[in-house]
């Protein structure tokens, strides 16, 4: 049976008023790897070429999302401490809400103190700590351990 093509939406730039996310690609899903579609974006600082992280929203769920996260974001080194992966986040809601999502997975280790506060920014709820499965690719990665988010996103 023949999978239905998914269908990209026109969001390549998103302007905030501090950040502005930039699409780097857009990604298909592989059913084989059981992956879904991603966007995957530069964090710029508003109105520059200056990137500052990056973020990626994936579409739809599964057992990859539900321990790797609907949203993944890194902020350079230098930039963090001014919620900028907070702020790419809310920007990001538009694109999950065009895409019929409502409730965004956001999964970071325990250790992760500044990933846990983001979440916590966002109004996220912890679900679970979680061990990960042994055939996770995280795991194999030497990530043992996660922290799941639920985020319930509205307009």
């Amino acid at each position: 049976m023949k999978q239905p093509v998914f269908e990209f939406f026109p969001f390549d730039t998103i302007k905030g008023d501090e950040i502005d996310l930039l699409i780097e690609r857009k990604v298909p899903g592989n059913v084989d790897k059981n992956y879904v579609p991603a966007y995957w974006y530069a964090i710029n600082l508003s109105g520059t070429n200056l990137t500052i992280g990056t973020i990626d929203l994936r579409i739809g769920t599964n057992s990859r999302t539900y321990y790797g996260g609907n949203i993944g974001y890194s902020i350079d080194k230098k930039y963090r401490g001014n919620h900028y992966a907070a702020k790419a986040c809310y920007l990001l809601k538009q694109v999950a809400l065009a895409h019929g999502m409502h409730e965004i997975i956001i999964t970071c280790n325990p250790d992760n103190i500044a990933s846990n506060k983001t979440c916590i920014r966002l109004g996220a709820e912890l679900l679970e700590v979680v061990d990960l499965p042994i055939d996770n690719d995280m795991y194999l990665e030497g990530e043992f351990q996660k922290c799941i988010y639920k985020w319930r996103i509205s307009s």
